[in-house]
């Protein structure tokens, strides 16, 4: 997908959030270097003005892959997609819990949804000097198709353990992405949005490739989904 040799690659991970606690969403911002994904910043509680101002900013030099956790289409007459059933089967098997992956329109999670599909939706209206490409990844199954089985039990109880946080942190600093700074460890929203960047690094760059995907289906659902 980087069509030029020694272009820079941007990579930026999305934890988002409903609409209504912007707070809880983190942003990470990586540029690949020397084959590995180099941390530049971390930003938490970014609203979509800041998302979109710092898009627009990287996409001015940069080809920019975004990878964002939230579900950016629905099914007609709800439940899940397709590609939730698919996921879900796909988990099932590495040992997680199917729960993970719920419907877009399930509950409150219509209140993500709406904001995901609201933000790609003001992404793809812009106009920027290089590439912006949109993938839609569950970070949680980026580091369940990855990490060793004996870390499992910390994957299922990182969101209420600290201790397992620290594990999947660790974890995280294994997979080629460099400079974490302690502090990502003390949020899982800071945690998911490292992964989701994870994800969408392998989806994007043209040596690599993701573990999962399903791809988009035009003009309902526009995106591609991996893990």
């Amino acid at each position: 997908m980087i069509k030029k040799a020694g272009e820079k690659m941007i990579v930026i991970g999305i934890d988002l959030s409903g609409p209504t606690n912007t707070k809880d969403t983190v942003v990470s911002i990586f540029e690949k270097v020397d084959g590995a994904l180099k941390l530049r910043q971390l930003i938490s509680g970014a609203t979509d003005e800041v998302i979109l101002s710092r898009i627009q900013k990287e996409a001015e030099n940069h080809t920019v892959f975004i990878g964002i956790d939230s579900p950016l289409s629905y099914q007609g007459g709800g439940g899940d997609r397709q590609a939730d059933k698919s996921l879900r089967a796909y988990i099932t098997e590495l040992g997680m819990k199917s729960s993970s992956i719920m419907a877009p329109t399930m509950n409150r999670m219509a209140y993500l949804t709406l904001r995901g599909i609201s933000l790609t939706r003001a992404i793809g209206s812009m106009t920027t000097r290089k590439p912006v490409k949109i993938v839609e990844v569950h970070p949680g199954a980026v580091m369940g198709s990855r990490l060793p089985k004996e870390l499992l039990p910390h994957l299922l109880s990182y969101k209420k353990e600290a201790d397992s946080r620290l594990h999947i942190f660790q974890f995280l600093q294994s997979t080629d992405l460099n400079a974490l700074p302690e502090e990502v460890k003390e949020t899982t929203h800071a945690i998911d949005s490292c992964a989701a960047a994870l994800g969408a690094w392998n989806w994007g760059d043209p040596y690599l490739e993701p573990n999962w995907c399903w791809k988009a289906e035009p003009p309902l659902h526009p995106y591609d989904y991996c893990c």
